[in-house]
């Protein structure tokens, strides 16, 4: 089953949670802290495998979680991190943001891969939160939370050519012609249901690769016929390569069926007709297409046309050949610009003010990645916690803050699920 396109839910491994612990051994006085630090959570990372050519079997993956790091021991144990999950996909997918619609990664290299979900960090145990003014505390952090992202993976195949047309015009036919590919070929519509790809072998053990792309009509873009779910495979493709009846057999006018097919390209992406194009005119055997070719030859002058009969395998050698010429010229580039790519983009956080606090009937309720960070990695389990998570608070300038928004003394305070009292 050819699946390009899936949406899944990422939950990297959070860390496990610091120690708390005390030395105590006979005749070892103030022995001191003695717990470890939690290990790290599991990543999710993205790796190719060339083996692969479909997302299948993502398909049912609606959530994909990753393991917690182990917690902290007594006597400076730290826990073990979890094992990353490697998820393998093929080349030529594309991993997406869902909620910034930036592009995470773009994997188009053999043994490409990419960290999408990071885990969390291990909490610190109470040997590493020992600090000259307090050697021995009686507090340990919880592990910090694995990212969590919803991401769009979409296979676009890597081709050097593309080859589209209206339905039934020969392009399964040439290219099994031209290379190995074996694709369904009968005579009614639509009998490509998913793109075919084909290795075209030529002088100096050279070799391009093709794709046969599924029937355009009218209104692809738009999600008519089976375009809108192929069109993005002609992204990717260096050249763009016009198969077009013209023995007129369908009813259709060849000319037409150039200016559809063109105008569904630019519909869906307007670069795709940037891109470097030859006509392949097929089934020149047939009758009325001598005539018909001569009437297109007055209106399309700008692209090179090729006449063949793919059924007979005649004259589709120059059509390989000037493909192969126009490939050495064109260079390989990237899909996507860098302003499009999350690792080109600059975050800039409001450092003077990194939480919000608004109210809800009578609770002052405070909100900000930072500040519920800190509320997950701290563990209520004794005073001295409580007193810490406090002051980080006081030095947030949340206090502050407060008292601006006109909150007293015994006034209900939320972050997240925790509710406490505001105190002066």
């Amino acid at each position: 089953m050819f699946i390009d396109e899936v949406t899944t839910l990422l939950c990297a491994g959070a860390g496990g949670n610091g120690c708390m612990a005390f030395r105590r051994e006979k005749f070892v006085e103030m022995g001191g802290p003695y717990g470890g630090n939690g290990g790290k959570g599991a990543s999710i990372i993205f790796k190719v495998d060339e083996g692969l050519n479909t997302l299948v079997d993502l398909r049912y993956k609606k959530v994909i979680k990753a393991d917690k790091g182990e917690n902290g021991l007594g006597k400076g144990m730290q826990g073990a991190s979890a094992k990353d999950v490697i998820i393998k996909v093929p080349l030529g997918t594309v991993i997406t943001d869902e909620d910034t619609s930036l592009i995470i990664a773009d994997l188009t290299h053999k043994d490409d891969e990419v960290v999408v979900a990071r885990g969390g960090r291990g909490g610190r145990g109470n040997i590493a939160l020992a600090t000259k003014s307090n050697p021995a505390p009686s507090y340990a952090e919880n592990g910090e939370p694995g990212e969590v992202r919803k991401v769009k993976l979409e296979l676009k195949l890597l081709a050097d050519v593309g080859l589209v047309g209206m339905p039934s015009v020969g392009k399964s036919t040439i290219i099994s012609k031209i290379s190995a590919s074996k694709p369904k070929i009968a005579s009614y519509h639509f009998t490509t249901l998913v793109p075919n790809l084909g290795v075209v072998k030529v002088r100096d053990n050279s070799s391009f690769v093709v794709a046969d792309l599924p029937g355009l009509i009218k209104g692809a873009s738009l999600g008519e016929g089976l375009g809108e779910r192929f069109l993005k495979h002609v992204e990717r493709t260096r050249v763009i390569a016009h198969v077009i009846d013209m023995s007129g057999l369908e009813g259709r006018n060849p000319y037409d069926d150039y200016v559809t097919i063109n105008h569904e390209l630019k519909s869906f992406n307007e670069n795709i007709l940037k891109k470097k194009q030859i006509i392949i005119a097929n089934k020149m055997d047939m009758e009325d297409a001598k005539k018909n070719l001569a009437e297109f030859k007055k209106k399309v002058q700008n692209v090179k046309i090729f006449e063949v009969s793919a059924l007979n395998n005649e004259d589709l050698k120059e059509v390989i050949n000037e493909l192969y010429e126009i490939l050495k010229s064109i260079p390989k580039t990237d899909l996507y610009t860098e302003d499009k790519m999350e690792s080109h983009v600059l975050y800039k956080y409001e450092e003077e003010v990194p939480f919000k606090i608004h109210k809800e009937n009578n609770t002052f309720v405070i909100t900000g990645d930072k500040i519920e960070k800190i509320l997950k990695m701290t563990k209520f389990n004794t005073d001295e916690s409580v007193l810490r998570f406090s002051n980080k608070l006081k030095r947030l300038g949340i206090d502050d803050e407060l008292k601006k928004m006109g909150a007293k003394d015994g006034d209900n305070i939320r972050i997240l699920d925790l509710e406490f009292a505001f105190k002066e």
